[in-house]
């Protein structure tokens, strides 16, 4: 993996993010879990590099993003598709979700990661916020997205590292 500067990163995050997904990663009590994932963002908040994350509070991983500081984004390439499809539908509340992703665990000052990532980033978690009814300005969101009213919680990450596959590309 080469670590590049959070403005090099070249992936197109509407691609990246909503069309082939990432897995949010996050560790709690020496355990590691995972989630697929397709809602979220990367840009510039508060003067630094930041993603944004959204997670329904019925996701095990919830747990693990409240308990920690740091989570990183794992993007892979296409050939991962078959893990990616396994760790949305699946849930580690029902047992171990890594062994058979066959997926290799690293760790960068105790953040886990992914050695298959075509592009890791390492976040710092700064804001956590539950959407709020409330403050729909268009109910047809609300309506077609909560009707359970299980709103997901943002999640704010400074970019602090972003490491990139440079053998591996998008597809």
């Amino acid at each position: 993996m080469k670590t590049i500067r959070p403005e090099q990163l070249t992936d197109n995050p509407f691609l990246a993010i909503g069309k082939d997904s990432m897995l949010v990663t996050a560790e709690k009590d020496d355990i590691v879990n995972m989630m697929t994932a397709s809602w979220g963002g990367v840009g510039v908040l508060w003067n630094k590099p930041a993603a944004t994350i959204y997670i329904r509070p019925s996701r095990y991983t919830k747990e693990f993003l409240d308990a920690s500081e740091y989570f990183s984004l794992n993007f892979f390439s296409e050939k991962y598709k078959s893990v990616l499809d396994f760790c949305g539908t699946h849930s580690g509340r029902d047992g171990d979700k890594l062994k058979p992703t066959k997926l290799t665990l690293e760790h960068m000052n105790d953040v886990p990661w992914f050695a298959e990532a075509r592009v890791v980033l390492i976040c710092r978690k700064l804001y956590a916020q539950p959407f709020d009814a409330f403050c729909f300005t268009d109910e047809r969101i609300l309506k077609q997205n909560y009707k359970k009213d299980d709103f997901h919680t943002m999640y704010i990450g400074e970019i602090e590292k972003v490491m990139i596959d440079p053998r591996q590309p998008r597809k």
